[in-house]
């Protein structure tokens, strides 16, 4: 074991933050037929329904926004759930009190969660406006906690995503004026623009949906060529500072690997979907490529939507119950093994993508919006589950980072996606999966603001609740303090975190490495910001959230 800690340099600042009065809540109807009219006055909403009681209790307050949302809302709540914004926290308990035939939950949204921000097309969880786009469930997006990330940063035209793929409709309004081809490519069923959608599908453009770094602009090429990546190369030359692969190869190439490596050097990154083949055939031994080079993440598939495995029950053809889309389980449905009673549940196989041990990282991959189909066919369908579009979250994820620090190195980006992540090994079905899905679900917005955090003065930078056995992890930071807690290095896993002013060790910390891992902390007090954060438009404040420093 190899741990080297330097001295650490404390430098004391003093931080206030205020924000206007404003109490964010959800709050919970009885009933789904329940749907209050108002009037707008100005920016206050006026109630014009005909319940007295409920008139002369929301006259009290100032009324910002009444809206449904299906965000925080359960299966069986998601006609009944509202998202409202007003002057006063006391409308809440005034409400739940004087109108109980009408309410019967709610819960206040705490400081911390105000700082989201929404394009205008951001489907049937919009909260801070109204969803001029597609009326489609873009949930998954909230589980990937965008809103938080886009609170920093929507992405910069100067960052050019790469998609090596089937042809981008460059005439839809998704990617328009914003996407260069530099090769013509096939169509094949639209799933060119389904994944590039996913990565950089223009945003705040009342049209269609939004992707993940929806101000990024687009390089489109083919995609093939497995044994010299020629596509890549042109991508990376171009000035591509990600490049998506959502496409598999069975062959293992040297000459691949090192046009990988070549382009890695060239300061590009490479994300690539793992492939869709089960774990019931594979059992972790079968390797797709480019996904499974190094210098390449790779990317699986795990669930997001229901909290509960009974939350929803499904009824197969031949009679047989079982759950599906069950939050941070692995796969596409859960099983019972005590069918007539519902008890111990487990993933079945077989609703698996690949999994092996060349895995860094998972997104969503199930009941996504298939935009392929919209774009093609002008139909409304939903994904049941594939890579193809896991591997282009991770892709706007790394755009958003470099959108908002262009000077981020390349071979910490990796780190911060991984520290970052949800741990989903503590939850009993993954188990026997173990070590053959990366760090686990990528959160967005955590990554986005670690980012934020690593090189802003007077921030605290926290590594938190993971448990890692392997990697490399690499981290710089500027800001006034990085908190490790709750956290574990051990076995062959490997830090070096250099920060310009303080390293704090805090509870529950194991750093442990074994002989091939080891753990590097320092202090360098001469760091400094290569180039300044750029910062979305307005930050920091939302339409209803406005701190002042």
């Amino acid at each position: 074991m190899n741990i080297k800690i330097a001295v650490v340099f404390l430098i004391a600042f003093s931080f206030s933050m205020q924000s206007q009065v404003n109490s964010w809540f959800y709050l919970r109807a009885k009933n789904e037929s329940f749907n209050p009219v108002f009037k707008e006055e100005g920016e206050k909403l006026i109630y014009t329904g005909t319940n007295s009681k409920l008139k002369s209790i929301l006259n009290k307050y100032t009324i910002l926004e009444f809206k449904k949302t299906f965000r925080n809302a359960r299966k069986k709540n998601l006609k009944k759930t509202f998202f409202v914004v007003t002057n006063d926290d006391d409308l809440l308990n005034d409400l739940l009190t004087n109108a109980s035939n009408i309410f019967e939950f709610g819960e206040i949204i705490l400081e911390e969660d105000k700082k989201i921000f929404e394009p205008n097309d951001y489907g049937l969880t919009s909260t801070l406006g109204d969803n001029k786009g597609l009326q489609v469930n873009l949930d998954y997006l909230d589980f990937l906690n965008l809103p938080k990330a886009w609170y920093y940063t929507t992405g910069s035209k100067d960052v050019l995503i790469g998609i090596s793929d089937a042809r981008i409709d460059t005439t839809n309004n998704e990617f328009a004026n914003k996407t260069t081809v530099l090769k013509e490519s096939t169509i094949s069923r639209g799933h060119g623009s389904g994944v590039a959608v996913v990565a950089a599908g223009q945003g705040d453009n009342e049209y269609g949906i939004v992707g993940v770094c929806y101000n990024c602009s687009i390089l489109s090429t083919n995609y093939g060529d497995f044994k010299n990546m020629k596509q890549l190369i042109e991508l990376s030359n171009a000035g591509a500072k990600v490049i998506n692969c959502s496409w598999v190869g069975t062959k293992y190439y040297q000459t691949a690997q090192d046009v990988i490596n070549e382009i890695t050097s060239n300061g590009t990154l490479i994300v690539a979907g793992a492939g869709n083949r089960d774990w019931r055939n594979t059992k972790g031994s079968l390797y797709y490529y480019p996904a499974s080079y190094d210098n390449v993440i790779s990317v699986s598939a795990a669930m997001h939507r229901y909290e509960d495995v009974y939350d929803n029950i499904q009824i197969s053809e031949k009679g047989s119950k079982y759950a599906a889309n069950i939050r941070y389980f692995l796969g596409r449905t859960v099983g019972f093994k005590d069918k007539e009673n519902l008890k111990d549940p487990y993933i079945y196989q077989a609703s698996t993508t690949t999994l092996n041990d060349k895995i860094d990282i998972l997104t969503p991959a199930v009941d996504l919006f298939k935009f392929s189909q919209f774009v093609m066919y002008n139909k409304m369908e939903y994904t049941v589950e594939a890579t193809s579009s896991t591997a282009p979250f991770v892709t706007g994820t790394i755009g958003l980072m470099y959108s908002m620090n262009p000077c981020f190195p390349l071979n910490e980006v990796e780190s911060v996606i991984k520290l970052t992540a949800t741990n989903i090994g503590h939850i009993k079905q993954n188990k026997p999966f173990e070590g053959n899905y990366g760090a686990g679900m990528l959160n967005v917005g955590n990554a986005i603001e670690m980012v934020y955090d690593l090189y802003t003065k007077g921030e605290t930078a926290t590594i938190e609740n993971q448990n890692f056995t392997r990697w490399d992890f690499k981290l710089t930071s500027l800001s006034e303090k990085v908190l490790i807690q709750n956290q574990k290095f051990t076995e062959s896993s490997t830090l070096n975190l250099t920060a310009k002013n303080s390293i704090v060790i805090g509870k529950n910390t194991v750093l442990k490495p074994n002989i091939e891992g080891s753990i590097i902390l320092k202090i360098d007090p001469t760091l400094e910001k290569e180039c300044d954060l750029v910062l979305r438009e307005g930050f920091p404040n939302n339409k209803y959230y406005h701190p002042e420093k």
